[in-house]
This record gives C-alpha cells, sequence and structure tokens, in this order.
C-alpha cells in the first residue's frame, strides 16, 4: 500500500496545496490504491509536500511521484495524447507550476486580510506565546522566495496581468474539451484541476480568483472534476451555501 503524505483538507478543498493535490489525482488517475497520512511534514525528505512511501521508497515532489508511477507501475498517463498533444499539456503544466503558482502565493501569504483567513490556519498547533514570531518568520521566508523568483519584484498590477495571460491561455486550451486535451484524461489534468481549485476558495479574494471565475469552461470543467474525483467536498460545499 503506498503511503500518500499531505497537509490535509483546508479552505473547502481537500488539500491546502496545489502540488498535494495534483499528486493524489495522480494516484487516482492511475487508479492504485493508497492511503494518506497529514503527519509527515517534518520528515519530509525535500522539506515539501507532497511524497509518497512505495515499499519503503521514499518519492518526493508531485512530478517526480508522476515518473515513478509511470515507470513501477507502467501507467502512461497519456496515452491518449499525439506527441504535439503532450507537448502542450506539459507546457500547460509547467506554465502554472512555474508561474501561475507563485501569483497565487503572494495574493494567500502576502496580503493580510487573506493571510488572517488562511495560511495562519496553519499554524495553530504552534504555541500561543510564539505563534506570531514564527508566522513573521515564515512569511518574510516566503516573501524572500517571491523576490528570488522574480514574482515578488512586480506590483500588484503587474501580477495580474501576468496571471491573467495564465488564466486565459488554459481557458484556450481547453475549450469545449470535457478534459484539458479532449474526451480523456490525461496527467495535466491532475495540474490543471487542482490549480483552478487551488485559486477558487472565496476565503481568499484575488483577482485570480476573479479571473478564474470570468472563465466559465473553466469553472465547469473544476465542478466535473471535483465531482468525479473528490464527491465528498462537492456535498460539504453544498451544505456550507445552504447553511446546513
Amino acid at each position: 500500500m503506498i503511503t500518500f503524505y499531505s497537509y490535509g483538507s483546508f479552505f473547502g478543498l481537500p488539500d491546502a496545496s496545489p502540488f498535494v493535490m495534483k499528486g493524489e489525482m495522480l494516484l487516482k488517475l492511475a487508479g492504485l490504491p493508497y492511503e494518506a497520512d497529514t503527519r509527515g511534514f517534518t520528515r519530509a525528505p525535500k522539506g515539501k509536500l507532497p511524497y509518497i512511501k512505495d515499499d519503503g521508497a521514499l518519492i518526493a515532489d508531485s512530478t517526480l511521484i508522476r515518473l515513478h508511477i509511470e515507470k513501477k507501475y507502467g501507467f502512461d498517463f497519456d496515452r491518449a495524447l499525439t506527441a504535439h498533444q503532450k507537448g502542450v499539456a506539459w507546457a500547460v503544466e509547467k506554465m502554472l507550476e512555474d508561474h501561475l503558482y507563485w501569483v497565487m502565493v503572494y495574493w494567500r501569504w502576502m496580503v493580510d486580510e487573506n493571510f488572517e483567513r488562511g495560511p495562519k490556519n496553519f499554524f495553530r498547533r504552534a504555541p500561543a506565546l510564539i505563534r506570531p514570531l514564527i508566522c513573521k518568520i515564515v512569511r518574510n521566508k516566503v516573501r524572500a522566495s517571491l523576490h528570488a523568483h522574480g514574482i515578488g519584484r512586480h506590483n500588484d498590477a503587474e501580477k495580474t496581468e501576468l496571471a491573467g495571460r495564465c488564466i486565459d491561455a488554459l481557458s484556450q486550451v481547453l475549450g469545449d474539451n470535457r478534459y484539458l486535451m479532449g474526451d480523456q484524461l490525461c496527467g495535466a489534468d491532475a495540474t490543471a484541476f487542482a490549480f483552478i481549485a487551488g485559486g477558487l476558495p472565496d476565503v481568499f479574494e484575488s483577482p485570480v480568483r476573479d479571473q478564474l471565475l470570468a472563465a466559465p469552461n473553466l469553472v465547469a470543467y473544476h465542478d466535473r472534476m471535483m465531482a468525479e474525483f473528490f464527491p465528498a467536498f462537492v456535498k460539504l460545499r453544498s451544505r456550507a451555501q445552504s447553511g446546513g
């Protein structure tokens, strides 16, 4: 049995991290049985989640988890795609992971109101006396990472414009398809779903959320994927909206 290490559910999502949601989606797409463990962060081989334990081997990073599944289990996530489609799908994944992700991080972590409603909850287990200090240290590290990446050097209008280009490109690639590249699932669906889901929680007010909501095909895709792979969270959201 594979053990999948995650943060756990936050903000009405299967996981707070798009990368963790992507990793879990890959396991689901491959049809591999697994058990989730939310206590593995301090033992994470690369200091981040997700990672898996499979027959004693630790595989860290969502993309390396995909490669592991492909090599060990012989599962071809992109078996239905042409060579051209495979190239497009991979490029879309990296656009989301290495570009849009950082804009999402900025709005979650650097905007005080969003931080108070969102990431601050990650530190609830820290002793109350030192919790503010821990929050400040971690936010400073996030700010430094944003600056090193380059996104943190842009003003809000520039970040918004760059995010909008990503979201529009994703919407154009999806078009009227049921799944990202057509009528059958592929590996990039794990990433596309995870990042759309990560940008939509109403706990965060951001241009990214507004831009996603303005793309009806992305919202519909998100809803289909959530219902297909995480139906429990559709029910939770429905109860929350109805006040039940």
